[in-house]
Parts: structure tokens; C-alpha cells; sequence
């Protein structure tokens, strides 16, 4: 979950962790999901890549988490 957070200038900075502990687990998920798409990813800095390739890893992500509250919500 990322919570706003506005800084000196007053900001918004939405890039931070609301629970940090998460962190790592969101940091698998999202090389778990660029593997399966198969974007390469690497450790420490990614701008090489495209819009698409980084757009689709965050948009599978969301996806994901929404098919998992939805069963979660029905009971299964």
C-alpha cells in the first residue's frame, strides 16, 4: 500500500510504503510478474526500459491484487 507523502516543497510523493516491512514481498511480486511477462528486469535501476514493458508490469501487478481480494471477499 503507498500512502502520499508531501515533501518540502509540498509535493506529493506517493513512492513510499505505508507498512515498509512489505517492501521486499512487493519487490518479488514485481520481479515474479516481469519474469512471467517476460520483461527484463534487473536488480537497481530499470530505465532502459519501455513505457509499455514498465506499464505492463505494474498494470499485471494490479490485476493480480485485485483477482486476489476479489476471491478473498467471495470466500474461496
Amino acid at each position: 500500500m503507498l500512502m502520499e507523502v508531501r515533501n518540502m516543497t509540498g509535493q506529493s510523493n506517493t513512492n513510499q510504503m505505508a507498512v515498509p516491512e512489505a517492501k521486499a514481498a512487493m519487490n518479488r511480486f514485481k520481479e515474479e510478474v516481469a519474469s512471467e511477462l517476460g520483461v527484463p528486469l534487473k536488480e537497481g535501476y530499470n530505465g532502459d526500459l519501455t513505457s509499455a514493458q514498465a506499464g505492463s508490469i505494474g498494470g499485471e501487478m494490479v490485476r493480480k491484487m485485485i483477482m486476489k481480494q476479489e476471491q478473498q471477499m467471495s470466500g474461496k
